[in-house]
C-alpha cells in the first residue's frame, strides 16, 4: 500500500485521462507522447551509438540528457535533504550538504550544466558535479560568482544572459531570460544577486535566486525541448522558441497572472507537455514521486489549464530515471 504522502499515479489517471491530451506515465497509457525505457535501457541509453537521445527526470526541474554519448545536465539537484519546508517548519539557516552517496553514481558524466537559477534545490550540487566531472556550467552572473566561492576555475564557468544560441554540433542550446515564480505574497524566497565573488556558501539562504534562466535544447535531426525551472516567464522572450516538447514548471501560487494560456500560447502550442516541479524535493528519488497535497492539487490544476487552453497537446507525467525518447 502506498504511503498516503506518495502521488497514486493510477488513480490520477484513471481520474484525469479524459478529454483531448493524453496523459501518461512511462507508458501506462496507450498512445503515449513518449517512449519510455524500461529501468535497464534507463540506466544505460545513450552510452553509445550518437543516434540515442534521451531524457530522464530527475526530479524537482532537474533533468539528464544523453545525445549519443555526451551529456546534458539541467538544474541537477540530486541531495534532496530535509530543510523543514514541506513539514511547515522551514529553516533557512539548513546546512548545505552534498549527499555523495546520491549523486555520484547517478553521475558519471557531463559535458555542459545548465542552471537556471541559483536556489539550493536548483544549484547545491552543481559545484560538486561540476568538480567531479569537469563540465562546464552554464547560468546567470551570480552562478558564476558562487561557482568560483566553491573553487570551480573562471575558465569551467559560462555566464549568460539570455538571447545565446550556443552550437555544439550535435546540438545547439538556447538561453531565454526567464523570471522567478511568485509566492502568494507577490515575494519570493532568497532574492538578490551575486555581483562578485561572496565567501563560500555554508547554509541555503547563501544561494539568492540570482536572477533566472530557462533553456531550449534542438537536437540535430531530434526534438527541440524547453526547460522551465521556476513558473514565471516573459512572453516576449519566447516568441519564435515553438519547441516540440515542454517541460512546465507547475505553478507555486496564483500570483501570475494567466500563466499556463499565456505560456501555451507564447510557445506556439507544443505538442507534449511534461509538468515539473511539482514533487516533493526533499525526500528520495523513488517511484511514485511522493508528492504533497497542495502540489497534488497544482499538478492537477496545471494539467486541466493545458488541456483548456492547448487541448492539442499531450501531456506527460514522468517518473524519475525513466528514460523518455520524444
Amino acid at each position: 500500500m502506498l504511503d498516503e504522502r506518495s502521488y497514486d499515479r493510477r488513480r490520477f489517471l484513471r481520474d484525469a485521462a479524459v478529454g483531448a491530451a493524453a496523459v501518461s506515465t512511462a507508458g501506462l497509457a496507450a498512445g503515449a507522447p513518449a517512449r519510455a525505457a524500461n529501468t535497464t535501457t534507463a540506466a544505460t541509453a545513450g552510452a553509445g551509438g550518437s543516434g540515442a537521445v534521451s531524457f530522464r527526470w530527475w526530479g524537482t526541474s532537474g533533468w539528464r540528457i544523453d545525445i549519443g554519448n555526451r551529456t546534458v545536465l539541467v538544474d541537477p539537484y540530486l541531495s534532496r535533504y530535509d530543510t523543514g519546508l514541506f513539514k511547515g517548519a522551514f529553516n533557512e539557516n539548513t546546512p548545505l550538504t552534498v549527499d555523495t552517496t546520491v549523486v555520484d553514481p547517478l553521475v558519471d558524466r557531463a559535458e555542459n550544466i545548465l542552471v537556471t537559477h541559483t536556489h539550493w534545490d536548483h544549484f547545491n550540487d552543481v559545484p560538486h558535479i561540476a568538480e567531479r566531472t569537469g563540465g562546464r556550467v552554464f547560468g546567470t552572473l551570480t552562478a558564476y560568482h558562487l561557482g568560483l566561492a566553491y573553487g570551480l576555475p573562471s575558465g569551467q564557468l559560462a555566464p549568460v544572459k539570455g538571447g545565446e544560441v550556443l552550437d555544439f554540433g550535435a546540438y545547439t542550446v538556447e538561453v531565454v531570460s526567464s523570471r522567478h515564480s511568485r509566492n502568494g505574497a507577490w515575494s519570493m524566497a532568497f532574492p538578490g544577486v551575486r555581483v562578485s565573488r561572496p565567501p563560500r556558501p555554508e547554509k541555503i539562504s547563501d544561494l539568492p535566486e540570482g536572477d533566472t534562466l530557462a533553456y531550449q535544447i534542438r537536437v540535430d535531426g531530434g526534438p527541440s525541448v524547453f526547460f522551465m525551472g521556476a513558473s514565471d516567464f516573459a512572453e516576449r522572450n519566447l516568441v519564435g522558441l515553438a519547441p516540440d516538447v515542454a517541460m512546465v514548471a507547475s505553478a507555486a501560487s496564483t500570483a501570475t497572472a494567466d500563466y499556463v494560456p499565456r505560456l501555451m500560447a507564447a510557445l506556439d502550442y507544443p505538442k507534449v507537455v511534461v509538468p515539473v516541479h511539482w514533487d516533493n524535493f526533499e525526500t528520495p528519488l523513488t517511484n511514485p514521486p511522493t508528492v504533497a497535497p497542495n502540489d497534488r492539487k497544482r499538478l492537477e490544476d496545471l494539467i486541466a489549464a493545458v488541456r483548456k487552453a492547448s487541448p492539442r497537446s499531450r501531456v506527460l507525467v514522468p517518473e524519475y530515471h525513466t528514460a523518455y525518447h520524444f
